[in-house]
């Protein structure tokens, strides 16, 4: 499939809602929290949303400069302390972007990486949806991402060999980045085993590297 010509824009609102829903929820004292990602504590995580709504947006605007070219694991990203005003614009921001049909022609860059627009934004909405689930368990919150943005999550996540070439998850999809078949991201790891009849949100949670089953403290 050509991912660049055949892939009709999609719309990144209702998982950029979901995860604003959350950010009421986290009390400054689970900001040191653990999560799901080894490295980085819930102020982490938060911290990564903030750099990486912004790195999409600009992708989405064809937008070269530091916050398109600087690789997501270049440093422990830091969370500003407006940070609770500052996500839930940036995720509207997001969510805007790439309503654009422009955002999905073409090319652009992010994390340093070239990619298609079409695959950049399924990339960016996999990377809101996960780090969402991320901070839900983090600090005990529901998480309910729509189907759609799942089974979009699932396609770009899924490798070629298993998702085919009929859908967003064929070569030009997964193979974009270091040939892994991952997207590109410095806080997902190799996939965990799920099985088939799992909820699609364990599935998808699984394919990142992430124990569908995890809680803090485990």
């Amino acid at each position: 499939m050509d991912t660049q010509t055949e892939m009709e824009p999609f719309d990144l609102g209702p998982a950029c809602r979901e995860v604003a829903r959350l950010l009421g929820g986290i009390k400054d004292d689970q900001l040191s929290g653990p999560t799901p990602c080894p490295d980085y504590a819930v102020r982490e995580v938060l911290a990564h949303l903030v750099g990486l709504t912004v790195a999409f947006r600009d992708a989405a605007a064809k937008k070269p400069g530091p916050t398109t070219d600087t690789p997501p694991d270049a440093a422990l990203p830091v969370l500003p302390d407006d940070w609770r005003e500052v996500l839930p614009r940036q995720l509207d921001e997001l969510a805007e972007a790439w309503r654009s049909p422009a955002a999905w022609e073409g090319g652009t860059r992010i994390g340093g990486v070239d990619l298609p627009g079409a695959v950049a934004g399924l990339v960016a909405l996999n990377e809101v949806q996960i780090h969402g689930w991320d901070l839900a368990r983090s600090t005990g919150q529901p998480y309910a991402p729509a189907e759609a943005s799942l089974r979009a999550s699932f396609a770009i996540l899924t490798p070629p060999a298993v998702a085919g070439s009929g859908g967003p998850g064929g070569a030009d999809a997964t193979d974009a980045g270091d040939g892994s078949g991952q997207a590109p991201d410095g806080v997902f790891g190799p996939p965990v085993d799920v099985p088939e009849d799992a909820p699609l949100l364990d599935r998808v949670v699984g394919l990142t590297g992430r124990r569908p089953d995890w809680r803090p403290g485990e």
